[in-house]
């Protein structure tokens, strides 16, 4: 069924920009326009169910007729779009695609049907734009006090973040989200009692595998988003505050899951007049937020009206205004750092490269022509580019691309962490070659952007060779066909000299520009 919530016009609109979520139980599609103060208004949303999740969960992969549903769905979507205008789009996808062993089949026939280009995002990400959905929602104050847990129970998963002082520390999904749930109670002989308390049973058997991840017992705020969270809101809750949140405790919650699982989906239907399709996964989804809350300090769980798709939607608006998230940035810098450590890098000598690989890109940012994002990408290269040395130091460069492409950095889509791991793997030696089945894999726009970056890594990683951190600043300069490099006079610079003679080639070939050390006497 297709709904409209909400429709606005807006003056001065800057432009129309859409998100597409391809859940487990249904495919949705949010419509907004930035307005000249930068907030996004919200034209239409849009929701048809699809049934993704039963088939996957079930059999492992998605149907042909379920896929021929939702390349409908997204047939029609498209058509919504080019009514709106809309030219921005970002199209994602979450739990049933990432576990289906014809996810990718799914996603290229979507792009040949429906001319739209999905991504399936990792927990990490889905969990990231969720919190950033949150954090815009009602400001630092929830977040910033003490540990909180962010909680969706998608169909397919349960997306829980841990958050401290406001960061995101832990990102994890259970396999509990309410189209699994419901399968439970769908197939058991049990009484409804007892199949929830199966349910109960699982989640906390799931919760106890991440234990030493998700320290529970010392959240404090308990978060929840889904829009089964929201219908127990309108049951239960009580306004808290004017930022359009409600508070249901957890005696509330208690009460009104008693009343719900003695009812079936049908009696729930009527009972709350309630589609069918979304009578279905309450009593699941709630005996999952149950289980949860009593697994931490908190008394109360809070339920915010945002989504992740709320989060797409900032985002697609941030990138059209050229702003940054600050505390996405932190993550994604934090989360990189925590993998360096954890591989045991020699983190001044991964600082020091970080520090100079951006003063390079900063002042030469009309040679690569790259942006804020890009430069993102070479930070986090230059922070993780020698951890293939916690496996061997011969080719280290290569276990570095191996050891990036299979980590989960907060923030980082699986695109942009291949685009890491291929600028970490080109920092020496040799440079990208038809052979690299890697790199050659990508897309020519990526192997473009992998290619501008290393070469600037490989200068900055040399500045620093000596692994004495002598050259804090440098000052870059385009002189003919060269790129002079000055630095503070008064070191030894010497394999500093040896190492740019090593790996300038890249930058000759990439930029034209052959590089060259100068000391240079600063007041």
């Amino acid at each position: 069924m297709m709904t409209t919530d909400d429709k606005s016009k807006a003056p001065g609109v800057a432009e129309t920009m859409a998100v597409i979520d391809i859940g487990s139980n249904s495919i949705r599609m949010m419509i907004g326009q930035v307005v000249p103060d930068g907030r996004v208004e919200i034209l239409e949303r849009l929701r048809r169910v699809v049934h993704l999740g039963q088939d996957v969960f079930r059999s492992g992969r998605i149907r042909a007729e379920t896929l021929r549903s939702a390349v409908g769905i997204l047939r029609d979507y498209r058509h919504v779009l080019n009514t709106y205008g809309v030219h921005r789009v970002r199209a994602v996808a979450t739990s049933a695609a990432r576990e289906a062993a014809n996810g990718d089949t799914f996603v290229d026939r979507v792009l040949m049907a429906a001319g739209l280009e999905v991504s399936i995002i990792s927990v990490t990400e889905e969990g990231r734009l969720t919190v950033s959905a949150v954090r815009e929602a009602v400001g630092e104050k929830l977040l910033g006090r003490g540990r909180a847990l962010v909680v969706e129970v998608g169909g397919g998963s349960t997306v829980l973040n841990l958050l401290s002082r406001g960061e995101i520390t832990a990102s994890q999904s259970l396999p509990t989200g309410s189209v699994r749930m419901q399968e439970v109670m769908a197939t058991t002989t049990e009484r409804a009692d007892q199949a929830a308390r199966l349910i109960q049973g699982q989640v906390a058997s799931a919760i106890s595998a991440f234990r030493s991840l998700l320290p529970l017992k010392s959240v404090q705020t308990f978060v929840a988003v889904g829009g089964d969270a929201r219908w127990a809101a309108t049951q239960v809750g009580k306004p808290l505050g004017a930022d359009r949140l409600e508070a249901v405790s957890a005696e509330a919650l208690g009460k009104l899951l008693d009343r719900c699982r003695r009812l079936t989906a049908d009696e729930l239907a009527r009972s709350y007049n309630l589609p069918y399709t979304d009578a279905e996964t309450i009593t699941p989804a709630l005996l999952v937020y149950q289980v949860l809350l009593e697994a931490t300090r908190a008394k109360r769980m809070i339920v915010t009206d945002v989504s992740m798709r709320d989060g797409l939607l900032l985002e697609l608006a941030r990138d059209a205004a050229g702003t940054k998230d600050d505390a996405a940035y932190r993550e994604i810098i934090q989360s990189a750092q925590g993998i360096a450590q954890k591989y045991q890098v020699d983190v001044a000598h991964a600082e020091q490269t970080r520090s100079l690989a951006v003063q390079l890109f900063d002042q030469l940012t009309g040679e690569h022509r790259l942006g804020e994002r890009h430069r993102l990408l070479l930070e986090v290269a230059a922070i993780l580019h020698e951890i293939g040395t916690f496996v061997a130091s011969r080719a280290h460069h290569k276990h570095s691309f191996y050891l990036i492409v299979n980590s989960e950095i907060v923030g980082l889509t699986q695109d942009e962490l291949a685009v890491v791991a291929n600028v970490a793997r080109y920092h020496r030696r040799s440079r990208p070659k038809p052979s690299h089945l890697d790199y050659i894999s990508l897309p020519r726009e990526r192997r473009m952007i992998v290619n501008k970056l290393a070469a600037l890594l490989r200068i900055a990683e040399s500045l620093d060779s000596s692994r004495t951190q002598q050259i804090q600043t440098l000052e870059s300069r385009i002189d003919g066909n060269g790129l002079v490099v000055s630095v503070k006079a008064g070191g030894d610079f010497t394999l500093e000299r040896r190492a740019i003679a090593d790996v300038a080639d890249m930058m000759l070939d990439i930029y034209g520009l052959d590089v060259r050390l100068e000391e240079a006497v600063r007041p």
